[in-house]
């Protein structure tokens, strides 16, 4: 059965699977890359949709397979959508931190659960502190540019990760409005 349509966009195809994994038994939040297109309206494309399950692993082949999309390596790819779709193990955690709260954003298809802006901003900033990934640093100040966050959060968890001077330059080029 496919109901994956080549019309629709990211967030929809995002909160199919949601909805599609959670009616098999598996909650999973939306986090990576996809999360900054979001949140920052595709300033930055991503087509990976990175869902951690946030309980006890289940079989994900069945709900997927229900979709249409099919497994290539450790993607799951499907022929009418140029999003792929891929379980990284969770828990989902940002550096040292447990993440137990998400957000939630209702489409047409249902519901996504995905990181909260501010934990997506410190996603893309543990790279950037661990692999010194500029490209993170910039997904980082596109959200932080485009919805409401937590500067003192990002800046006590920048300092328990190490992340200090890294945190420094984020606050930096966040102010530098372009």
């Amino acid at each position: 059965m496919k109901v994956i349509r080549k019309s629709m966009n990211r967030e929809e195809v995002a909160s199919l699977v949601c909805v599609t994994l959670e009616r098999h038994g598996i909650e999973a939040v939306l986090s990576g890359g996809s999360v900054v297109s979001i949140y920052s309206d595709n300033q930055y494309e991503s087509y990976d949709l990175d869902f951690i399950a946030t309980g006890l692993g289940r079989p994900v082949a069945r709900a997927m397979s229900e979709l249409g999309f099919e497994a290539e390596g450790r993607h799951w790819v499907h022929p009418d959508t140029p999003y792929w779709v891929e379980f990284p193990a969770g828990p989902v955690q940002i550096g040292g931190m447990l993440v137990t709260e998400f957000a939630e954003r209702t489409t047409r298809f249902g519901v996504l659960r995905l990181l909260h802006p501010t934990d997506c901003v410190m996603d893309r900033l543990a790279a950037y502190i661990h692999w010194n990934d500029t490209e993170s640093l910039e997904q980082a100040i596109l959200v932080a540019r485009s919805q409401p966050i937590d500067m003192e959060r990002i800046a006590a968890w920048a300092d328990a990760e190490g992340g200090s001077e890294q945190f420094a330059e984020f606050s930096k080029r966040y102010s530098l409005r372009p």
